[in-house]
């Protein structure tokens, strides 16, 4: 079975796990400060913990923050945790990022931060965002934080400007699905030196050491990741996940979609092999992207336009972090196409203002609404062509 998703592993990684990565975190946090057009880079445990830290180091509290109703649910957590309150807007189904048009209305005078994420690997227009964020803080008189949430758009580019080059900080974070991965983990990137030491000092006064016993466990779930996407296995790896409830419970346990909470490791610094294993995936993270792009536009150009199916756009500068497709019946979609071998994605199935978690601040977002019930993604990641085709010849036949 061709997998939804499969991180690009090699040797590299692998000889991470087994030597000596003493002080490889600070060298991730130059090496991808200087890949990513930062001053300086700050690790955490994970994104989610990251966006967390920066409000809470900069003081942000009581007050909204304002991002788009369609992303990974945990960017909400985040701002409610660091006690604050999430601002929707809803998305165009364009290319599923927020609607700038929305964007003036929804910043008011409690507004402290804007979180402008770039799904998918789309870049946002950052000339009209930066211009909407600078004219709110000059209408209400106090800084408005500019966050880029890169997570999904590692690299991307609007008009030839890298996304997480813009705005105040820019957000990462390298789960196993992620365009490159280091285990788990996140990142921020600043142009301000200055402001990325202070968060780099409120992180230190209170992230601790993880457990000696952690670093081996994330060493034995990237060896078993690499061994379940093996083709020969990930048929088995798909049943235990589909058709019993091992490995769903464990994929729940960390994505915590519903509740309002963090991992309890959030609090953990990143461990040295984390950063060793993000270190060999940034030196292959261009030709990644690269493969991205070829097969984006494979699909483009050899899918056939099934009537009631949205096709994504193919735009420059993205990274295509997924490829989405609007289906009229993703359930049928994604089961016929697992009968023949070819497991599609369902990643945000789920508009954040309608869950039952943010009924307080329920917000009318329609088009995030038809996006979480209606997309599937195709596997997107490095392909060979005989996979590349064979993923055609399945979506064809649904």
């Amino acid at each position: 079975m061709i997998p939804r998703f499969r991180p690009d592993l090699g040797a590299g990684e692998l000889m991470a796990l087994v030597r000596s990565n003493t002080g490889a975190v600070a060298r991730f946090e130059r090496e991808f400060a200087s890949a990513f057009g930062a001053a300086e880079a700050v690790a955490f445990p994970y994104g989610r913990s990251a966006l967390w830290a920066f409000l809470q180091a900069v003081g942000v509290s009581d007050a909204e923050v304002v991002m788009p109703a369609y992303t990974c649910s945990v960017v909400a957590h985040a701002i409610s945790l660091s006690a604050n309150r999430p601002r929707f807007v809803d998305i165009r189904l364009s290319d599923y990022n927020m609607d700038l048009d929305l964007l003036p209305a929804a910043i008011n005078d409690s507004t402290r931060a804007v979180v402008a994420t770039h799904l998918f690997g789309y870049p946002l227009d950052l000339d009209r965002v930066e211009a909407i964020v600078a004219e709110a803080q000059a209408r209400y008189g106090h800084k408005i934080w500019l966050v880029q949430d890169c997570a999904h758009a590692f690299g991307a580019t609007w008009n030839g400007r890298m996304v997480g080059s813009s705005g105040d900080v820019a957000l990462y974070a390298f789960n196993i699905s992620k365009i490159m991965t280091a285990i788990f983990g996140g990142m921020l990137t600043f142009k301000d030196a200055a402001l990325a030491e202070r968060v780099r000092a409120w992180r230190d006064a209170r992230f601790h050491a993880p457990s000696v016993l952690k670093p081996w466990a994330r060493r034995l779930y990237l060896l078993a990741a690499a061994a379940a996407f093996a083709a020969p296995v990930y048929g088995l790896a798909w049943w235990l996940q589909e058709k019993t409830p091992l490995l769903d419970r464990l994929t729940r346990s960390y994505h915590l979609d519903e509740r309002i909470q963090f991992p309890p490791d959030s609090l953990d610094r990143m461990l040295d092999v984390e950063a060793a294993v993000g270190i060999e995936q940034l030196r292959k993270y261009r030709h990644i992207v690269a493969r991205r792009r070829e097969n984006a536009a494979f699909y483009d150009t050899h899918l056939e336009r099934q009537p009631g199916w949205a096709l994504p756009p193919i735009i420059e500068g993205a990274t295509y972090s997924h490829y989405v497709v609007r289906v009229p019946d993703r359930a049928a979609c994604v089961a016929q196409a697992a009968r023949k071998g070819v497991h599609l994605g369902e990643l945000i199935q789920y508009s954040v203002p309608a869950m039952h978690s943010y009924a307080e601040l329920r917000q009318d977002c329609p088009h995030a609404l038809a996006s979480s019930r209606a997309t599937i993604n195709l596997p997107i990641y490095p392909l060979s062509d005989r996979q590349r085709e064979e993923v055609c010849r399945s979506v064809h036949s649904l």
